[in-house]
């Protein structure tokens, strides 16, 4: 099949190059969201799916809109059998989902319908899931509601943050994905709808999300400074500064501390939370770069029964 690409981030970069690689399909053009500032300098920037096409001699769309007539008109020109989706980070409109003959098919980070949006593996390692997936699905006006073409199951391990999960899951999804468009061009695969029962949402996390509330049992802290890493962050004020914190850990045997209750010894630093105490292992004081906790502490030098969440 004749196919155009959609995305963005670098999660997407596995299965643009499945797609390419295949040898059973024409990846004809991608499409990807607007060169954007970053670093310092604030210069703009291509998305690593594009820098990934330009590399491949693919030509590359960036519409600021994905209605835009100039976009839909080049669309129309390709002509594509399929559009494969993986985290373009735009809404399509029907005006563009109606272009390609076999519609466009999105590879979404969980099992369908169990979270819906943009945050599906940052939300199944905070709930504390301890199997996600990925599924392949027609993509239709509404929120990942589309049928579902294939999936695919992956473990969630208990120190998974979702950078590590979305790694191994972008890896594996992209076989998926090409796996669908081979079902599709041959006529052996069909999309089937998703269930009305055991939808969830995936909203994006926010900053205000990812702050630590430490009246919270040790297990859902854990969750959330691994949900949350590597953004957008978990964090809590130490000072009235936020500390991010990077790597944590429970220790289901000390029960001692009141909730934000900071223990520095040599080598640990524990906080109470509303249940067991947790181990801080790697925190970020604001404005400088990641450290040990302990190196941390001792810099700091925590009074007797401080606390952190001030």
């Amino acid at each position: 099949m004749k196919l155009v690409f959609a995305g963005t981030p670098e999660v997407a970069v596995p299965a643009l190059d499945a797609l390419i690689a295949s040898g059973r399909h024409e990846v004809a053009a991608v499409v990807t969201r607007p060169d954007a500032p970053a670093g310092r300098g604030r210069r703009l920037v291509a998305s690593p799916v594009a820098e990934r096409a330009e590399e491949a001699g693919i030509e590359v769309l960036k519409p600021a809109k994905p209605r835009d007539e100039e976009f839909l008109a080049r669309l129309r020109e390709i002509a594509p059998d399929c559009c494969p989706v993986v985290a373009y980070g735009a809404l399509l409109p029907k005006v563009a989902l109606d272009i390609p003959a076999r519609g466009w098919v999105n590879l979404h980070f969980s099992l369908l319908p169990a979270w819906r949006g943009a945050a599906p593996v940052q939300h199944s390692v905070m709930a504390g899931d301890e199997v996600t997936g990925a599924s392949t699905f027609l993509i239709e006006e509404g929120l990942d509601s589309g049928p579902v073409y294939g999936v695919l199951t992956e473990e969630v391990r208990p120190t998974d943050t979702s950078g590590d999960l979305l790694t191994r899951l972008a890896f594996a999804g992209a076989g998926l994905l090409a796996a669908t468009m081979d079902g599709i061009e041959d006529g052996t695969l069909h999309a089937v709808p998703q269930p009305a029962e055991g939808v969830t949402l995936a909203p994006k996390i926010t900053v205000e999300d990812a702050q630590v509330q430490w009246s919270a049992p040790a297990l859902r802290v854990d969750r959330v400074v691994r949900g949350c890493t590597p953004a957008p962050g978990a964090w809590t004020l130490f000072r009235g500064e936020r500390l991010k914190l990077v790597q944590a850990a429970p220790v289901l045997d000390r029960t001692d501390l009141a909730p934000g209750e900071l223990s520095a010894g040599k080598n640990n630093v524990y906080v109470g939370t509303g249940s067991h105490a947790v181990e801080l292992l790697w925190v970020q004081p604001q404005g400088k770069k990641p450290m040990r906790a302990a190196d941390w502490a001792r810099g700091v030098r925590i009074a007797h029964g401080e606390l952190l969440g001030l």
